[in-house]
């Protein structure tokens, strides 16, 4: 092409020749430079196995409405069921005080991520099919925090039609009070009966005679009765038994046998009997108070059957009457059996209505070894709504395979 050029201008001066050279190289030099990088992307996907890199976080437009700005904190985590496998295709949404604000899908492994995030109040709820809906406490994100929550593992939803049963109900039964006879109260104290897994399954009556012996044989049980028994000593309450050693030694056998049949009784043989589960079913804090205090204070009355329904609580009374009657066998004279059966039901019912609210509101925070999947009843949308008010501020939504962030508006 220059040299047809050259053919034509002979006549032009040898400057003008080099200076349009000159300009033909420039254009040249510039179209290989666009060339290449139109050509850039095929070859860089060919180079990391043909596979399209993620896109990068959609920045919020600079016309959003007023007060919507991007940040730059990020929230994050891996969701799992309770056996340890990852849930790929859950579905990830993100509230700001009770509004959605973005909502993304889970990846193959597992994992999410909201990115570009002001500081806030925020709530992650995970659903997947065949699983129980997660909500996270409150989430009190920092200007550019990097948030990581917890790892989450859901249980299977009790009614679901959806998921392919392969443990029977008495193995997943099992399982779950392989955990709860873990959980103890600052560590120390045995927290057994209490059930922070709302739809755990119903146990059978080899477990709840299981469970009854592992809490009265739990070193905490002994050591009770060992500190019953020193007050009663000092009081002397019981004369006929006497002071020192042999006085000591026969009331802290009643104060241990006190233990043995009432919860052999309570908990294993009439829970058995009218198949009705023993243990408080925590509701947790995401839930009214007003919700939660009558759940509490029903305790001493009202108990899950293992159908699942709510009946009069035949066990914790009628045990707590037999066990006063029996006591009187081996504890000296003082009330009738019949007295001591009705005194004993009236303490149960109290009683049990103040372990209620000890179990829901001050000893589900100080527990340790709670299953990260155990969070009390589930919360449906609607509810989670009447807990935090709504933001005066626009939802919006970013789908999304593994990495999340607010759209554009």
């Amino acid at each position: 092409m220059m040299r047809v050029h050259r053919t034509k201008r002979r006549s032009v001066r040898t400057s003008r020749r080099f200076t349009a050279a000159r300009v033909r190289f420039a254009a040249s030099s510039g179209a290989i430079l666009l060339f290449t990088a139109s050509v850039t992307p095929s070859w860089a996907q060919q180079a990391t196995g043909g596979a399209e890199l993620p896109d990068a976080p959609l920045p919020q437009s600079s016309t959003a409405q007023a007060g919507a700005k991007t940040g730059h904190a990020m929230i994050s985590g891996v969701v799992s069921d309770i056996r340890g496998g990852l849930v790929s295709g859950a579905t990830i949404t993100l509230t700001l005080r009770g509004r959605d604000v973005a909502t993304g899908i889970s990846a193959a492994d597992g994992s999410f991520h909201f990115l570009a995030l002001e500081a806030g109040t925020y709530s992650v709820v995970i659903a997947s099919p065949g699983l129980e809906t997660f909500l996270s406490p409150a989430i009190a994100l920092k200007t550019d925090e990097r948030f990581e929550l917890p790892d989450v593992a859901l249980p299977i939803a009790s009614a679901s039609e959806t998921v392919n049963v392969v443990m029977t109900q008495a193995q997943v039964a099992d399982e779950e009070l392989k955990a709860e006879t873990q959980q103890r109260v600052f560590g120390v104290f045995p927290n057994f009966y209490t059930s922070f897994l709302w739809n755990a399954a119903p146990l059978n009556p080899k477990q709840k005679l299981k469970l009854s012996l592992r809490t009265i044989t739990d070193p905490v049980a002994f050591a009770g009765s060992a500190v019953v028994a020193g007050i009663e000593t000092g009081r002397n309450t019981f004369p006929e038994w006497g002071q020192g050693a042999d006085g000591y030694g026969k009331r802290i056998a009643a104060a241990y046998g006190d233990q043995v049949f009432g919860r052999l009784i309570g908990s294993a043989l009439y829970p058995s009997l009218f198949r009705q589960d023993p243990r408080y079913f925590f509701m947790g804090p995401n839930h009214p108070m007003r919700e939660r205090l009558k759940h509490a204070l029903l305790n001493g009355i009202e108990a899950r059957g293992d159908n699942g329904k709510w009946q009069p609580n035949y066990s914790h009374i009628l045990g707590n009457a037999s066990a006063g009657a029996l006591s009187t066998v081996y504890h000296p004279a003082s009330n009738s059996p019949q007295k001591l059966a009705g005194l004993n039901a009236l303490v149960g019912v109290l009683g049990g209505s103040v372990q209620g609210l000890v179990r829901e509101f001050v000893t589900s925070r100080v527990t340790h070894k709670v299953p990260p999947y155990a969070n009390g009843k589930p919360v449906d949308r609607a509810v989670a709504a009447t807990v935090a008010p709504p933001a005066p501020s626009e939802p919006s939504s970013v789908p999304a395979s593994g990495t999340t962030a607010p759209a554009k508006p």
